[in-house]
């Protein structure tokens, strides 16, 4: 960022989705402290033309190229650059025309821009779990060469990261990921095996796109925030722990090795974590709703059912055994959750079909990046022929 101007550039990957549009509503609402440079889509080439008009970015970049003359010939009257298409997306993360990339494309498609990025020295402020899932040891290994920070923006890696400000020489014991327990908390198989892809979309604490509403259900959320918690903070797998906590208002707590334990608390509203991590290390106020404890009756832990939500299982397993056991993991699950969501498959026949992936697919102990990239689409390849897609 330029020292002479206090606006922080930002370069939006993914401004259509859950996260994106919050994202433009943080920074519309800091006029003075961010500015748009860089907006992405995957294919809502409406909705972005209508942020592009509003927020008068250098460039947005569509990733379906059947879009872009449509996107073009709406922009025609403005500056900004239009392009498309899977490189395109790349290329424009190694440009130099921002200062903090918001890495929020959902699933694997974000990996590659996140990469490029970190590659040319950008800052990051991470909303994409599967970047880490997929290739976490590789992608915090490029950060660290390149001196890059990754500041997490999911709600539980943030809660974890403002814990450990100021903490950074005294050793963490455990970290504690709180989960909501999704709409189906406290149900069984015999339920859920009924389920319909509208009643999995309906979560009972947070506003998400389709995709990770559907694995907050299924508890995979929870095992993908697992690893990429490892990575982000450097840890083992049995120092991190999953507890049920209904209520959503502790966000995640992180254990000492004197056994003190700080916690983020707060209401659920993603919009705080983005605003956290888009001016970190300063804290901009709001005039978003504040946590009242007067009003809260009650906070409750319990722990997850690994029996009934065995996704969360398959992903420890994949936490503890490494290698690319979790992109594999994540591979099948965006088929499954693709599939499920075109109502192909039943909500139990998801894990199924991650699960029996998981054990098809060649186990690589030390994958290089080219190694992940062709584990991702010999797994999506295996998912889709048991679906039939």
């Amino acid at each position: 960022m330029n020292q002479t101007n206090p606006v922080k550039r930002i370069a939006l990957f993914g401004s259509t989705g859950s996260i994106g549009t919050q994202a433009l509503e943080v920074i519309g609402a800091h006029p003075d402290k961010f500015s748009v440079e860089v907006l992405t889509c995957g294919g809502n080439d409406e909705l972005l033309i209508e942020q592009a008009l509003k927020f008068n970015p250098n460039i947005v970049v569509v990733g379906e190229e059947q879009k872009y003359t449509r996107v073009k010939e709406a922009l025609a009257s403005t500056d900004v650059k239009v392009f498309c298409g899977e490189k395109a997306l790349e290329d424009v993360a190694g440009m130099d025309c921002y200062d903090l990339m918001l890495a929020a494309i959902v699933g694997y498609a974000g990996l590659k821009p996140t990469l490029r990025a970190i590659k040319s020295g950008k800052a990051i402020a991470l909303a994409n779990k599967e970047t880490l899932v997929v290739a976490g040891d590789i992608i915090m290994q490029t950060a660290v060469e390149n001196r890059v920070p990754v500041i997490p923006v999911d709600s539980e890696h943030s809660a974890i990261f403002q814990c450990l400000v100021g903490e950074m020489r005294n050793p963490i014991d455990k970290v504690i990921l709180t989960a909501s327990g999704g709409p189906f908390l406290g149900r069984k198989p015999n339920y859920l095996v009924n389920v319909k892809r509208e009643h999995a979309l309906q979560h009972p604490n947070w506003t998400m796109g389709a995709k990770i509403s559907i694995d907050s259900a299924t508890l995979m959320n929870k095992g993908l925030e697992m690893i990429e918690a490892r990575w982000l903070f450097n840890l083992a797998p049995h120092q991190i722990e999953v507890l049920v906590h209904p209520q959503s208002i502790i966000h995640s707590m992180v254990q000492f090795q004197d056994g003190s334990i700080k916690a983020q608390m707060g209401l659920p509203d993603m919009k705080l974590p983005i605003q956290y991590a888009l001016a970190f290390p300063k804290r901009v106020p709001n005039d978003y709703p504040r946590c009242e404890f007067k009003k809260i009756k009650n906070l409750t832990f319990e722990e997850p059912d690994l029996r009934t939500f065995r996704n969360l299982a398959l992903a420890m397993e994949a936490l503890e055994k490494g290698g690319n056991l979790a992109c594999v993991m994540n591979a099948a699950n965006e088929i499954a959750v693709y599939a499920f969501l075109r109502n192909r498959i039943g909500f139990l026949d998801m894990t199924d079909v991650i699960e029996k992936t998981m054990q098809k697919v060649n186990f690589i102990e030390k994958p290089t990046l080219e190694e992940y990239f062709e584990s991702d689409g010999e797994a999506r390849n295996y998912a889709a022929d048991i679906i039939k897609l």
